[in-house]
């Protein structure tokens, strides 16, 4: 079965991160080269100590808009999730709405507090392929 989106070839994906660094920021997810991808689920829980959980957008430089890229030459950092205070066990889920992120684009996660900290991070994506040319 082949799956479309928007009249173009797609496919559904999930990825996953091991958040174990305290402080240091994990890839979840990076938009490849020719696609647009539809993030609509983020899954979070927190399996040791008490930390603030951070989940971000990163917009690479090349989808900054022209009338900001003099500001944010090296791309922009978009809060999803500011410092989710969490217990051991707890977990959060983001569902319901959705984001649209372009190629280079990365939905990243870090955690704050916990020493070691062991944060484990959910994404499911709709990738859609673009056309070159």
């Amino acid at each position: 079965m082949a799956l479309v989106s928007q009249g173009k070839p797609a496919r559904r994906k999930s990825f996953w991160a091991d958040v174990k660094l305290d402080s240091t920021d994990y890839d979840l997810y990076t938009c490849p080269a020719n696609c647009i991808a539809e993030v609509d689920m983020i899954h979070v829980v927190n399996a040791n100590g008490n930390t603030s959980v951070f989940v971000y957008w990163y917009i690479a430089p090349a989808n900054v808009p022209s009338a900001l890229q003099a500001t944010y030459p090296s791309g922009y950092t978009s809060n999803i999730v500011g410092g989710k205070n969490m217990s051991v066990g707890e977990y959060f889920t983001l569902t319901g709405s959705s984001i649209v992120i372009q190629s280079g684009d990365k939905i990243q996660v870090k955690s704050v507090g916990a020493s070691p900290p062991h944060v484990d991070a959910v994404c499911t994506v709709t990738e859609t392929f673009v056309p070159v040319g």
